[in-house]
């Protein structure tokens, strides 16, 4: 697959999350099998008040080809926003975020809001197009709910203002993230397109992903919640696409080691305090179905130091299984 002149060998993608996917996690999906990772979600209007806090989210990780998210609503401010965000970060290419569901950013106008605006959305395309010299790719939803499935006209539109690739969650913004996702309407997205489509929602193991990539016959695969504490998803979804038998996930020691080592990877990148902070969500996680964790996911829940992340290692490693 390619996204106008970017080859795509491995067209698994970790999907953006706030909150979630910063320089730490992305690099270790990488490690495990992501091909294509993207940030988290950057204000375009941040990045031209040359805020800091927005810049440092935009550092580019290693091991996979890696794309810059920005979100907002005037096509000016997005095309600035865009260059600067190239200009920080590196990244490989650049994602509009028109799916984001979350109030604060769909009831502004940003996010899954601009579905309700498509000829605003197609002047923001074409501006971020005209103002950088990477791909440009957009992530959307069906539509705003199902009164409003405009997810067809939508992309359609948005190819013809310059995209060079659509992925597409299969949910509307009224759903979040309940319900089932509908791989039929990503097909019918899919069909209609001659640029790439990357299929999002419900992909949970690698039997999901290849029902997902049969139903949808998209040409990438976007991964998101299912990815929560289980990196090694990218391995099981590559292998099952493959044709390949699955091992199943490393022991539990190996599994902590990861996890511990996406922590010390965290406090490199923003510090111990931010880096405790996060990794209190997602040391959970990654316990996540192991018998018996109860008690350290409350010890989790205090973390505020490196030497509290390896001492309940330690601990977690000894006694559970």
């Amino acid at each position: 697959m390619n996204i106008r002149s970017l080859q795509v060998e491995n067209p698994l993608f970790l999907a953006p999350m706030a909150g979630v996917t910063d320089w730490a996690f992305r690099t270790v999906c990488a490690r495990l099998g992501a091909g294509v990772t993207v940030t988290e979600m950057v204000s375009s209007r941040a990045l031209t008040y040359h805020d800091q806090k927005s810049a440092r989210l935009l550092r580019k990780n290693s091991g996979s080809l890696c794309g810059a998210q920005i979100f907002g609503n005037d096509p000016d401010t997005m095309a600035e926003g865009a260059r600067l965000a190239l200009e920080i970060s590196g990244c490989d290419f650049i994602d509009i975020n028109m799916g984001c569901p979350m109030p604060k950013i769909a009831n502004s106008g940003d996010g899954c809001g601009l579905m309700r605006t498509p000829e605003l959305a197609g002047k923001i395309v074409t501006a971020v197009r005209n103002a950088v010299d990477v791909p440009v790719t957009v992530k959307c939803r069906l539509g705003w709910d199902r009164g409003s499935l405009n997810v067809l006209d939508f992309t359609k539109r948005m190819e013809q203002s310059g995209a060079d690739l659509i992925t597409v969650h299969g949910r509307t913004r009224a759903m979040l993230y309940s319900g089932v996702a509908d791989w039929d309407m990503i097909a019918k997205v899919k069909s209609q397109l001659t640029i790439p489509v990357v299929a999002n929602g419900d992909i949970t193991d690698g039997a999901a992903a290849v029902r997902c990539q049969k139903r949808t016959g998209a040409d990438g695969l976007m991964i998101g919640r299912s990815v929560f504490g289980d990196p090694w998803i990218f391995q099981e979804a590559g292998a099952a696409l493959r044709g390949e038998e699955y091992p199943g996930r490393p022991c539990l020691q190996e599994r902590i080691a990861l996890a511990v080592e996406q922590f010390r990877l965290a406090e490199e990148d923003h510090g111990e305090h931010i880096a405790c902070l996060e990794a209190r969500k997602h040391f959970a996680w990654y316990l996540r179905g192991v018998p018996h964790s109860g008690f350290y996911k409350k010890e989790i829940t205090s973390l505020s130091t490196m030497e509290d992340i390896y001492r309940v290692a330690k601990d977690v490693v000894r006694d559970l299984k």
